[in-house]
Order: C-alpha cells, then sequence, then structure tokens
C-alpha cells in the first residue's frame, strides 16, 4: 500500500498499519451493498492511498480549486425504538437536539448526570446514560445517541446512525482527507470491514468477503457495499417540529376493553401519540397565525392504561381462567380471555371495583405529576374514553360529588343538620334509644355503625325489626341533603348507597333523571342488595379536578343503560362535575350506540356530522352521494 505524501501523522499512521486489506475488490465505488454492520471496536489505524489528481509541486495547484477549509460536522441527536424484530433510530426535534447537544457540554464538566426533558416533557434523557426514560407511562429506557456519521445498505429504506467512538473515527479521516486534499483513504476495521472515503460525496462501507451471505448468486453481489454519509442534512430524515411549550388544555384518554387499541393490535401510548401527532398537524394547518402570535398552545393528550392492573400478577385472573379455558382453537381462546371477557370483569363488584380504581387513581397520579411538570398550566382538564373505556368514565362521573356536598363520613359540623346528629340523637329520633348501650359497649359510633350489614346487628341480639329500621336510618342520614329520597312511589333521587356506606352506580332508579323499565321479574330485589338496576354496588373514587368535557368515542353507553333497565334520560340531567358530553362514533362501528334517543324519545333526531378537517367529505359518505347522484341523474 503507498503512503500519503506532506502529513507526517498521515505517514506513521499508514507504516503502523501490519495488515491492509487488498485494494482490489473496492476499486469500483459505484456498487450497492444489501446490508452492513457497525463494528463498536476501535479502528485501526488509518491507512492512506494517492490520490491521482494530487500533486507535491505548490506551482500546479489551481487556486480556484482549492477545496473549502475543514468545518466540523454538526451533530444531531437520535433515540431507539424497538418493535419485535425491527430497529430503528428516529431524530429528535432540533430543539430538543440543541438541548441535548448542550447538556452534553456541560455533562463533561459535572459529576453527576444531567436530565433534559424531551418530546413536550413526557420523556427524560440521561445525557451520559444515553438513556431515555418515559415519565407518565411504564416503558424500558430506550437508547439515545449523538449521530454524525450514517450508512444504508441496499435494501435499507433508511439510514442508520454509525455508534458514536465510530463516526469519531470516521471524522477524523475525514478532516485528514479535507485537510491535505487527499482521498481514496481506508480505513480498516478488526472486524476486517472496511471504509473508503473516494471524495466527499461518495464514501463506501465494505464488509469482509467471509462475513457475506452464502446464498448470494454472484461474486458481485459479495461486495456491495454501504453508502456512507456525513452529517444529518446530507440524508433524507424527516426531522419532526419542536412542540410549543405553552399548553391550553390537558386531556386524559382511558381505553376499551383489551390491550390492544385499533386493528393494528396497537397499545394505547402508540395510539394516544398518533392521536396528539394529529392534534399538532391541524394545530399548524388551522391556527398557524394564532400559534406564532402565541394566542394559542398546544393539547397534550396522555393515555390511562387499565388492563395492565386488572390482569396483572396482583389480581391472578388470568391463571384462574386459563385454569378452565379448553384447549381447543387456542389462539381464539386466548384472544376472548384477554378481551370480551373485561366487560364480564366490570360487571363483577370484585374486579368493577379494581377496574374504577385504577382508572380514577391513574387519572389523578397523571394529573398530579403533569401539574408538577407545568407548574404555569392554567388550561382546563377533560376525559375520553372509548369503547368501555367511556362506559367506566360514564359511571365515574356520574358519581363524582361537587365541592358543595359533604363527603360521606365526614360532619358537617352544625347541630342543626340531620347530618350532625350523635349516635344518642339518632336512636333517639327513630325511638330505639334503648339499644344505645348495646351499641357504645362494642365502641360503635354512626361513622362505624354506617359500615356494618345486617348480620352485624343479628350478632348483637338485636332483632329484625329494629335492625332494619337502625340500616334504613343509617343510610338515608349519611346521604347528603341534596340526595334524600323522597316518599314512597316517587321518583327517588340519586344513587342509593349501600350497607357499608358506599355509593353505587349513579345509573339507578334513585335518580329522578334516570326512568328504568317495571322488572318483568320479582326473584331480585335491586334494592334490597343496594344494588341499583343491575350495576354492582362499589365506592366510586374521586377525581382530583372537576373535567371541562367528556368525550365518548365508538360508546356502548347507550346499550349499557338499556340492559340496565333505563328507558330515557331526563333532558334536564347533568353530570356533578362534568359541563359537557360529546358521544361521537363512525356509523360502520359495531359497538357503538347513540344517546339521543334514550333523552328525546319523541322526536327522531339526526346525528351531527363531524366536517373533515380537509374540508372534504369522508369516503363513504362520497361514494354514497355520488351513486345516489349518479342514479338520479340516469333513470335507465
Amino acid at each position: 500500500m503507498s503512503s500519503s505524501q506532506g502529513d507526517p501523522r498521515a505517514l506513521s499512521q499508514a507504516a503502523s498499519d501490519s495488515n491492509p486489506q487488498p485494494s482490489d475488490p473496492f476499486d469500483n465505488p459505484c456498487e450497492t451493498a444489501a446490508t452492513c454492520s457497525t463494528p463498536e471496536a476501535q479502528v485501526l489505524p488509518v491507512s492512506d492511498e494517492v490520490s491521482p489528481s494530487s500533486t507535491s509541486s505548490f506551482e500546479m495547484l489551481d487556486m480556484e480549486s482549492v477545496p473549502p477549509p475543514y468545518q466540523e460536522v454538526q451533530p444531531h441527536w437520535f433515540f431507539c425504538r424497538r418493535a419485535d424484530d425491527s430497529t430503528s433510530w428516529h431524530p429528535f426535534s432540533r430543539e430538543d437536539s440543541d438541548k441535548l447537544e448542550n447538556a452534553s457540554i456541560t455533562a463533561k464538566d459535572e459529576e453527576g448526570d444531567i436530565v433534559v426533558a424531551v418530546d413536550g416533557e413526557r420523556y427524560d434523557v440521561h445525557v451520559k446514560q444515553r438513556k431515555r426514560y418515559a415519565v407518565y407511562w411504564e416503558q424500558g429506557p430506550t437508547e439515545v445517541r449523538r449521530c454524525t456519521w450514517f450508512f444504508k445498505g441496499d435494501k435499507d429504506t433508511r439510514f442508520m446512525p454509525y455508534p458514536e467512538d465510530f463516526s469519531t473515527s470516521l471524522e477524523e479521516a475525514y478532516m485528514i482527507a479535507v485537510t491535505l486534499d487527499e482521498w481514496k483513504r481506508k480505513l480498516d476495521f478488526p472486524t476486517g470491514e472496511t471504509v473508503i472515503l473516494h471524495n466527499p460525496k461518495l464514501m463506501m462501507h465494505y464488509q469482509p468477503i467471509g462475513f457475506q451471505d452464502d446464498w448470494v448468486s454472484s461474486p458481485s453481489e459479495q461486495t456491495r457495499p454501504c453508502t456512507v454519509k456525513r452529517g444529518v442534512d446530507n440524508i433524507f430524515v424527516e426531522i419532526p417540529d419542536g412542540e410549543p411549550e405553552k399548553i391550553d388544555h390537558l386531556v386524559f384518554m382511558v381505553h376499551g376493553i383489551g390491550p390492544a387499541c385499533d386493528l393494528r393490535f396497537r397499545s394505547i401510548i402508540q395510539c394516544v401519540n398518533d392521536f396528539r401527532s394529529a392534534s399538532l398537524s391541524l394545530l399548524t394547518t388551522h391556527y398557524k397565525r394564532a400559534q406564532q402570535d402565541g394566542q394559542v398552545g398546544r393539547v397534550e393528550f396522555l393515555p390511562v392504561n387499565w388492563h395492565s392492573a386488572l390482569h396483572g400478577d396482583a389480581t391472578g385472573v388470568d391463571e384462574d381462567i386459563q385454569r378452565i379455558t379448553l384447549p381447543s382453537i387456542s389462539r381464539l381462546r386466548h384472544f376472548t380471555n384477554d378481551t370480551l371477557l373485561d366487560l364480564f370483569f366490570y360487571n363483577s363488584p370484585t374486579y368493577c371495583q379494581t377496574i374504577v380504581d385504577t382508572v380514577a387513581s391513574e387519572i389523578n397520579r397523571l394529573h398530579t405529576l403533569f401539574k408538577q411538570r407545568h407548574p404555569e398550566f392554567e388550561g382546563e382538564v377533560s376525559v375520553t374514553g372509548h369503547s368501555l373505556g367511556s362506559l367506566i368514565l360514564f359511571d365515574l362521573l356520574t358519581n363524582q360529588r361537587t365541592g358543595s356536598r359533604p363527603r360521606e363520613g365526614v360532619f358537617s359540623g352544625e347541630p342543626s343538620s340531620p347530618n350532625s346528629d350523635s349516635l344518642e340523637q339518632s336512636l333517639t329520633r327513630i325511638g330505639l334509644q334503648q339499644y344505645l348501650s348495646t351499641l357504645q359497649a362494642e365502641k360503635l359510633d354512626l361513622e362505624s355503625l354506617a359500615l356494618c350489614q345486617d348480620s352485624d346487628l343479628r350478632d348483637l341480639g338485636i332483632p329484625l325489626g329494629p335492625r332494619k329500621k337502625i340500616l334504613n336510618h343509617i343510610k338515608r342520614r349519611w346521604l347528603p341533603e341534596d340526595c334524600k329520597p323522597p316518599a314512597e312511589n316517587q321518583a327517588q333521587e340519586v344513587p342509593p348507597v349501600s350497607s357499608d356506606g358506599n355509593q353505587s352506580s349513579g345509573l339507578t332508579s334513585q335518580d329522578p333523571h334516570f326512568h328504568r323499565a317495571q322488572s318483568i321479574t320479582s326473584a331480585v330485589d335491586y334494592e334490597y342488595f343496594d344494588v341499583g338496576i343491575g350495576q354492582v354496588s362499589i365506592d366510586y373514587p374521586q377525581l382530583a379536578f372537576h373535567p371541562q368535557t367528556f368525550f365518548a368515542f365508538g360508546s356502548p353507553i347507550g346499550m349499557f343503560l338499556t340492559v340496565r333497565g333505563l328507558k330515557r334520560i331526563d333532558p334536564n340531567y347533568s353530570f356533578p362535575t362534568c359541563k359537557s358530553f360529546y358521544n361521537i362514533y363512525h356509523p360502520y362501528d359495531p359497538v357503538a350506540y347513540r344517546i339521543e334517543p334514550m333523552i328525546v324519545s319523541e322526536v327522531d333526531l339526526e346525528p351531527m356530522l363531524i366536517p373533515h378537517h380537509k374540508g372534504r367529505k369522508r369516503m363513504h359518505l362520497g361514494m354514497s352521494l355520488g351513486l345516489n347522484h349518479l342514479l338520479l341523474s340516469d333513470p335507465d
């Protein structure tokens, strides 16, 4: 191998290269490659070849052909995304990349790690670890890389970044080639791979012959190199725009049955990411001027996952179901157990409580964390539910308490209020003061008495009649003033309170806004069991905020209300803490149902058509109108 002229460092490097690779297979730089690996090992010394156009005579050089001086490559930061067996690298926005680059420079002088919030502060990057961690949901850490050099094989669809140490070696060789204007420089690696810098615009990465696929058909295919590019500006990659810092609205999205949320079997996190991207796109196309003027900010969407909590090891329900599952048609049965059974779980007292508690606690946790990371946020908060998730939110919002209502188990402190009576006053009010000593002997007060059941009082020796009166009085006493039921055979007000002091479903016969059909069976006394009209009796937790709007996507709420025995909903009914409700559905969604006919049953109202954001009609509507117009215009 010949050495380059004029650079002592290059000469010493060439002399120290004791195992040069044959240069014959690399004389044709126009061939392309299928795949290339990225060796992590240290690069061997750079070996040089004399460029045919080079000369050692200064007088023979054309001053106009002097190459531009060397300029350091501009780095851009990427993060890795793994899905199944594939790995892809995606760029950060330019704003986030600049923040990471500045932090990496600062980190050299810092002992501890530096954390940088990226992607709308939904992720934190630990700069020294080169790891990206999710903030709001559970997700494994992903690799982060400071990228300057890229490669692409013949069958690759996009450029992949080299490891940082590999890129450093390439950059050093490139700097020498530019400074000395000497190209066709060859870099040999311990793995047998070779990179040749033919000129600033043509650089190739060759695989060793022994690493080639044994099934290739011709010798020419064995030497197809990878294309090498320097800098992110020289490759085709779509760098996302940075998200506006100002957030006007926060939306929590609750998924439906199963772990997958769409026909592509994507998770709730992936679907919410697409929803967020669509929102940012609409903000750019429809409110660009207002966004530039700072009049509007973006909408933040956060996923609420409850399926993993229900099917996790804590409940053990999957193991119990698996023991009774038949071995035949295993895939179909696995799909049924993982998705459709969620509907039955929600109607189970045990697992319904788990689902509702998980949804409410996760929403409250996300809300608290969001406020900590965005203390300047003063916008509104809304909730969105898809499929079963909309029914969960509907029941949860129906059982919220307004700020003026006293909480169950908390006395108001006013002696004139019926809810502030002592145990003695309550027993005297119903003429059963003779049982005061019996209850006091068990250290019972009104709060603990509200948690007792009929069997508990029976064990104390209280007869059937008195204990029924006591339980009925305690049940009414723990209801807020505006929730007490009126006389018998009249429309009852809000949901009853079960014998354990917990409020049952808001969709019960005790709410005057919800009208139940007459039962055709007398086998079940719903009021006796405190389960309303088919909905299980559970303790509905309270949200830490009052939602502005509730969006139901593809919702079966109407069907569930009908199955629970509701005939219609009073038009004057409203959620206690939520101002607006929208039932949004696709006409071909098999699990979506309307709610308007239950509110206004006398008039057949057509659903409102949501205009397309691009101003055109949707495909199925356009085809339907086009065919109708064609049939009407051509009577034959």
